[in-house]
């Protein structure tokens, strides 16, 4: 097996040590035979964190700018991977291979302010004692070295572009869409039709957030590149 690179982008509130290196999946991947490359996205991890929701506006761009220069295979989780789609749609060129994990057909709907005011709430102890989704958020936002300021920012960003199916038709690489069978992001079959080449894997009894270190994922994950690598 020849070394490739792959890029691993986490999710919102999480980062590149907490999402892939803390869990052992770097290592995994390294003694598959593959370079791995960490990016933390703006407002997470090692990058800076500016409070001001106009900072995050266009992190597709951003994250362009800090791949490496040749064309990768990249993976990512959630807001990592719908960050990763537009760039993969504003540069197709720079990928040979995708993974995208938890998101799904929810890409080419509208945003929904109030799922985003219900988070917020979560984050600012505003939430209702029994809204679960809003007390994971918040359990992410404050976990060490995040800055719940900054992730909140990210959600009051202007809204993003429509995405539409006709839009990934031009994307040629091999993408993987990986998404949990209890993940609120489900379902992601429009998602993955859209690509021109793409496989589907549905990972039993998961749910969103335990997506990047469930075995399921990273069974699939390895498998699939496994095909990537020649």
């Amino acid at each position: 097996m020849s070394t490739k690179r792959v890029v691993l982008i986490h999710g919102w509130g999480g980062s590149y040590a907490s999402t892939w290196q803390e869990p052992g999946i770097c290592d995994l991947l390294i003694e598959a035979g593959f370079e791995v490359t960490g990016i933390d996205l703006l407002g997470h991890g090692k990058s800076l964190k500016p409070h001001e929701p106009s900072a995050y506006n266009d992190l597709s761009r951003q994250l362009l700018e800090e791949l490496p220069t040749e064309p990768v295979i990249a993976v990512g989780f959630s807001l990592g991977a719908l960050t990763l789609l537009r760039a993969a749609i504003d540069a197709p060129e720079r990928f040979i291979g995708l993974v995208l994990a938890g998101i799904g057909d929810g890409v080419f709907q509208p945003s929904r302010p109030e799922e985003t005011e219900q988070i917020l709430a979560g984050i600012e102890g505003r939430a209702e004692p029994d809204d679960n989704l809003a007390r994971l958020f918040a359990q992410y936002a404050h976990r060490p070295d995040n800055d719940p300021l900054a992730l909140a920012a990210i959600l009051q960003r202007a809204p993003q572009s429509q995405l539409t199916p006709a839009m990934l038709t031009h994307i040629s690489a091999p993408v993987l869409v990986a998404i949990g069978e209890k993940d609120f992001a489900a379902p992601a079959e429009k998602l993955c039709a859209a690509f021109s080449n793409s496989s589907l894997s549905i990972l039993p009894r998961i749910d969103h957030f335990a997506t990047p270190n469930s075995f399921p994922f990273i069974d699939a994950l390895l498998s699939w590149l496994e095909t990537r690598a020649t």
